[in-house]
């Protein structure tokens, strides 16, 4: 009696049998889960970072959360004393709603003055015969973060009627008021004589750029201020004393409207960017909602919340959701690319087997049967290799949730675990009789994909149209958000909401817009790729040669399954030529944004631009090799500049006083407004009158609000009549303002407040000899404001994200094209080699494979370029690229004329990219048959 049937189990079988094939699937699966698995955490990673560094690297008065409660004579001065300030602020600090918590380190609290008080007596300097003013603070813990320069820290207590005090003051203070340790400033005092402060040490601030120091400069810096008087503007210091807090009382004492404070600078080390929400909510609660309240409770019913803290958050949600859509095409873009791959190769799978299923179908083997063993066999291969790619991305890359990254890492897996079985199944549901061509020629498109190419045009088409009417102001849907302000995931990647989240909810067609419209050309070139080769087939058949006739027949019997790497060229090309086509954009608006924030290759200025520069500054400057032209010009901001009669309002304007011939030359060397020197000739007084009529360059607004009447204008440095000499849309010495240029010559009252440097100098060498001549100014250069532009690592993250996608997307693009030669390699080999025996030589064996490679190569480079070129101009309207590369510096005005247009580098050298890569694998397959020769290809039982 027989024994039973032992049958092999059929996946361990495949895998002893075929084990190349497993590791490859394996491989392709486990690189493309690490990249999908990777790209939401590196979302959330450059988001995290983001959100630290903008309130980290943010001016401290900006970030720091303020609470004050005002103080007067009749406040106990147990009240102020060191004890209970410390406990009150152990409490705030404990009251803080999560997730804000505070910066021990560079925390503080104490009292202090809010109004100057001016100091009585001589001996200190006074610029413009104003004695300087004092400000009179407390801060606590002075001792760790100052270091002792000269003397000691000021010790001691006093009461409220105390007259005599001990401070400290700072090194900068010193120097510029000439202070040391025993100097006296004698400062007035409510009902009394005079309080005394008698300077005990010199301090050198501990990180004087952090909160501690920076929330109120004036601890540390003293100020040269303009005051308003009759006649020209005068300056006076104004400067801080530092007293010990045990002699807080002493200011209950003055007239300085004392105030208690708590500064509370934000700790960002623990923040994700899914905090943003939640942070953003308890700053909202704590400048006027139910924490405002509880800290009121602790505090005192007057205590106020002063933060700007929500504006921070504000900019930094911009940021994210300008962005986050050119993240997100890449997204789109790559992730198409990498599903089409992982198709091809089951489907290359699926061919190679297609005799070896069709005769298990035929033996009685069900769909659902074979189904279930080749999906058996690829799952064996894919899930492991889809786990390890997700282990390697959440070990390698950023922190936080795996959740988004494990579903993108579980849809890798799926496609690879389905499309083998699918592609395999679907052709055995109806036997086949005989073996029809199916190639792009003789194939005739049915009802149903005449249908699916109809609905994929009616999404590209919706999608372009979202985008572009999202940009009526040049926001976009691209000044929108896709990626959003939350964690990645929401919305499309991030969770945000877009600006023109009514024509697109979500952003899922604006950020797919250029993968629609390259699958849209895909299609298109499909159905006209036929034509030119029916038009080259019979002129090549006059031929003497062999290799054109055969190379173009061959072109013309590729599978029509071509469509699938047609289409992964275009979509990576389409990506790559339109992200690099936005990265060139906002270059150039970096560029142009530079030179409007310095006027120049360089702009030197003293304390807000309103300090007058040192005369020998300009000398100085011009002596530094490489300068070319130094122009000094006199900035003054904010001068009212009332309505004419019949227009509402005034405005505040920016009055600039120039030397007309050198300005002008500058202004015309950089494009930047320029104008002939005799427009700003001086026209002398109208009729008589007293104030000297001044011819001058305006701004648009400006002249739209004086239109042709003459106006008058009060200003420090004069005043005058101004007549509209000429309309400029900017001039180099403010960027993005309503200005007024005029002769300076002919104001009242000259003093150069900036100085415009153009020239390739050393910017060492000038800040050296701007320090050389004193007076505390400050030197922008424009390399410099241009790198202020991307400091932010949300920017930065995103640009090197979607680099690292679009070669990511390059590299399946290069597959897809070797799967594609693959696809007909056997059908070639033997072809050459039955060739070779009838006398084909190497070089036309090589020949043949490359111009049968070359006409689907030129379709996808030609076509890629087509369909990146069209995909800019469609979308131009929609992406404004001054506000993607300016979004890190929300105060400066982005440059106009900046549109959206095709990089010609982006669109060639991937097309580029393309013909040398086909031609590249067709010689090497070329050689490869060659060298193997025909013996193998020719043997008996060759079924091809």
């Amino acid at each position: 009696m027989p024994g039973p049937v032992v049958v092999a189990p059929w996946v361990r079988t495949r895998l002893r049998a075929f084990p190349g094939a497993a590791l490859a699937l394996a491989l392709l699966v486990a690189v493309t889960a690490f990249l999908a698995a990777a790209f939401p955490r590196a979302v959330e990673a450059y988001g995290t970072d983001g959100l630290r560094h903008r309130i980290a690297s943010a001016d401290p008065r900006d970030s720091v959360v303020e609470l004050g409660v005002r103080t007067d004579r009749s406040t106990e001065a147990a009240h102020v004393a060191p004890e209970p300030l410390g406990a009150l602020h152990e409490a705030v600090v404990g009251a803080l709603p999560e997730p804000v918590r505070a910066d021990a380190d560079q925390s503080s609290y104490g009292v202090r003055t809010t109004r100057p008080l001016p100091a009585a007596g001589g001996g200190l300097p006074a610029p413009d015969g104003l004695p300087p003013e004092f400000t009179l603070a407390t801060p606590s813990d002075l001792a760790r973060h100052a270091t002792v320069r000269a003397g000691r820290l000021p010790a001691g207590r006093a009461a409220v009627t105390a007259t005599e005090v001990e401070a400290a003051v700072t090194t900068g203070t010193a120097a510029s008021l000439g202070l040391a340790p025993g100097s006296v400033v004698r400062l007035p005092r409510d009902g009394g004589g005079p309080l005394t402060v008698r300077i005990t040490g010199v301090l050198r601030p501990r990180s004087p750029e952090r909160a501690y120091w920076s929330v109120e400069p004036l601890l540390r810096t003293p100020e040269l201020t303009a005051r308003d008087t009759a006649g020209a503007p005068r300056y006076l210091w104004s400067a801080a004393l530092l007293l010990p807090p045990a002699s807080a009382p002493a200011l209950l004492g003055t007239g300085g409207e004392p105030q208690a404070f708590w500064r509370i600078a934000p700790g960002a080390g623990h923040l994700t960017a899914g905090d943003a929400p939640a942070l953003r909510a308890a700053v909202a609660s704590l400048s006027g909602g139910p924490d405002l309240t509880a800290m009121r409770r602790t505090l005192g019913t007057t205590a106020v919340v002063d933060t700007r803290l929500g504006e921070l958050l504000a900019s930094y949600d911009a940021m994210r959701s300008a962005v986050g859509p050119v993240v997100a095409v890449a997204a789109f873009g790559t992730g198409t690319v990498a599903v089409v791959v992982v198709a091809m190769a089951g489907g290359l799978a699926a061919t190679r087997r297609r005799d070896e299923l069709a005769l298990l179908r035929s033996r009685g083997g069900s769909l659902r049967g074979i189904g279930g063993r080749l999906l058996a066999e690829t799952a064996v291969a894919a899930v492991p290799a889809a786990v390890l790619g997700l282990t390697l991305a959440v070990w390698l890359v950023g922190s936080g949730p795996v959740g988004y990254a494990a579903a993108g890492a579980a849809a890798v897996a799926l496609v690879a675990c389905a499309a083998l079985p699918l592609r395999a199944v679907y052709p055995l549901r109806r036997p086949e009789v005989g073996g029809g061509r199916d190639d792009l020629v003789a194939a005739r498109p049915s009802r149903r994909r005449m249908v699916a190419e109809l609905t994929l045009l009616v999404l590209a088409v919706g999608a372009v149209v979202a985008l572009r009417q999202g940009a009526p102001d040049r926001g976009g849907a691209l000044g929108g958000g896709v990626l959003g302000d939350g964690a990645p995931g929401g919305g499309v990647l991030g969770g945000g909401v877009p600006a023109g989240a009514a024509q697109d909810p979500g952003g899922v067609l604006t950020g797919a817009a250029p993968v629609l419209v390259a699958l849209v050309a895909a299609l298109v070139l499909v159905r006209l790729y036929p034509v030119p080769l029916r038009w080259l087939a019979r002129p090549a058949r006059r031929l003497r040669g062999v290799v054109g006739p055969l190379s173009l027949a061959r072109a013309a019997r590729s599978s029509a399954a071509g469509v699938l790497p047609l289409l992964a060229l275009l979509v990576a090309l389409t990506t790559a030529a339109f992200g690099g086509s936005v990265l060139a954009g906002m270059s150039e608006a970096r560029d142009e944004a530079a030179v409007l924030a310095t006027g120049a290759d360089a702009r030197v200025a003293g304390a807000g631009e309103a300090a007058p520069l040192p005369p020998a500054v300009v000398e100085a400057v011009r002596d530094v090799p490489g300068v070319r032209e130094a122009v000094p010009v006199q900035v003054e901001y904010g001068v009212p500049l009332a309505a004419r009669p019949g227009v509402p309002g005034s405005m505040s304007v920016t009055l600039i006083g120039v030397d007309p011939e050198a300005y002008a030359a500058l202004a015309r060397r950089g494009g930047r407004g320029g104008f002939r020197p005799a427009d700003l000739a001086r026209e002398g007084p109208p009729d008589g009158g007293r104030e000297p009529l001044l011819p001058a360059i305006v701004s648009p607004s400006v002249a739209e609000l004086t239109g042709s009447e003459q106006r008058l204008v009060q200003a420090r440095a004069g005043t005058f009549r101004m007549r509209v000499a000429g309309v400029r849309e900017r001039t180099p010495a403010v960027p993005g303002a309503d200005f007024i240029v005029v002769n300076a010559a002919h104001l009242a009252y000259r003093a150069d407040t900036v100085l415009l440097v153009n020239g390739s100098m050393d910017g060492g060498e000038l800040r050296a000899a701007v320090r050389s001549v004193g007076g505390g100014l400050s030197v922008l250069l424009r390399s410099q404001a241009r790198a202020a532009f991307v400091a932010s690592p949300v920017q930065t993250g995103a640009e090197r994200l979607y680099a690292l996608a679009v070669a990511a997307g390059a590299g399946y693009a290069a597959l897809a094209l070797l799967l594609s030669l693959l696809h007909g390699t056997p059908g070639r080999v033997a072809l050459l080699a039955r060739l070779r025996t009838m006398g084909l030589s190497r070089r036309q064996a090589r020949w043949l494979v490359g111009l049968e490679a070359l006409p689907q190569a030129l379709l996808a480079a030609v076509g890629g370029a087509s369909a990146g070129w069209a995909t800019v101009a469609l979308l131009a309207p929609g992406v404004d690229p001054a506000r993607l590369a300016l979004v890190a510096a929300p105060g400066l005005a982005p440059p106009a004329g900046v549109p959206l247009t095709a990089d010609p580098w982006a669109l060639a050298l991937p097309a580029a990219g393309v013909l040398v890569l086909a031609a590249v694998v067709a010689v090497g397959q070329a050689r490869w048959v060659v060298r193997r020769g025909p013996i193998g290809e020719l043997g008996a039982g060759d079924a091809r």
